[in-house]
């Protein structure tokens, strides 16, 4: 499997999460009423293994792979993408700031904190389509058999040294447990 494919295969997980998330969240939106236990384990989902973990790879190893070849950081799609994981994380800070008093059944709360998830998973939803169909291929045209393998290397790294043993695994068990509820 090439690094873009399994980045790829991450992207699927994690729009089987935003799906659900969406349909929580808007259900949370018409009723007024959070489940608090089930958007900490979605917020907790995004933080450590959509952001942490896959965004982590993207950022600090292939981004890093596509600049050696001639891609900038400050204009054209890695800018784009950078600015979207940025959005991104404010989003799911406001959301998370907000889901405790939401959680007691506060309107603005509540109205805040579905607002800012609901953002955050239309921006990610969007992102993946760019990634998958213009970044991700882009990158396989431009990197090298060493590149992909030098890459390759790096994100079993960061798999194991930064992201930890098991941790990958525990996630992809969490994202199955939010699809399913």
């Amino acid at each position: 499997m090439t690094p873009t494919e399994e980045l790829k295969h991450e992207h699927r997980v994690i729009l089987m999460v935003l799906a659900a998330g969406r349909k929580k969240a808007e259900e949370a939106a018409r009723t007024k009423r959070v489940d608090k236990a089930y958007f900490e384990k979605t917020l907790d989902f995004i933080r450590s293994f959509a952001d942490r973990c896959h965004h982590a790879k993207e950022e600090k190893q292939l981004f890093v792979k596509m600049v050696e070849r001639g891609f900038s950081l400050q204009s054209g799609p890695l800018a784009v993408m950078l600015q979207e994981h940025k959005q991104g994380r404010a989003w799911v800070r406001a959301a998370a700031d907000a889901l405790p008093t939401a959680a007691t059944g506060d309107a603005q709360a509540v109205e805040s904190f579905t607002r800012n998830l609901l953002s955050y998973i239309t921006l990610l939803e969007a992102h993946i389509g760019k990634e998958d169909n213009i970044l991700y291929p882009m990158a396989d045209r431009v990197l090298t058999a060493a590149d992909q393998s030098d890459l390759a290397a790096s994100i079993a790294r960061v798999e194991e040294e930064e992201t930890g043993e098991g941790v990958h695994e525990k996630y992809h068990h969490l994202a199955h447990e939010l699809a399913g509820a």
